[in-house]
């Protein structure tokens, strides 16, 4: 069984949550013009990794939220859970955690940056999972 921390909750059973898809997958700009292939692609077709994934889940027995959490396929390890809205803040190809501009911000007030405006160290990813 699967302890999952609700982010407004705090960790929960799993039969207390529902399972919501792959996280990230973005609407189609004009749905009416894809084709019949286009739209089932889109209904139906999800990635199936092995390891690290970002998936969406509702706590239905609890606050009734939706939130993305970062499971591994293997170990069904959930290794971060994180606001729906927001970028995965782990790199899930290699699992390493995705330097954010708050980050960036946090070093330079602890003495952490080069002191200059400079950003060309910081290498910040931002593309989106999935589609």
């Amino acid at each position: 069984m699967l302890l999952i921390e609700c982010p407004n909750c705090g960790p929960r059973d799993e039969t207390e949550f529902h399972y919501g898809g792959q996280a990230h997958v973005a609407y189609p700009e004009d749905p009416y013009a894809l084709t019949d292939k286009e739209w089932a692609e889109y209904l139906f077709y999800r990635d199936n990794t092995r390891g690290l994934y970002a998936e969406r889940w509702s706590h239905s027995l609890g606050c009734r939220k939706w939130f993305n959490a970062v499971r591994d396929t293997v170990t069904y390890e959930i290794t971060t859970v994180y606001p729906m809205g927001q970028p995965c803040p782990v790199d899930l190809r290699t699992g390493e955690r995705i330097r954010t501009a708050a980050d960036s911000g946090s070093d330079a007030e602890a003495g952490g940056g080069s002191g200059g405006s400079s950003n060309s160290a910081d290498t910040t990813i931002e593309s989106e999972v999935g589609r």
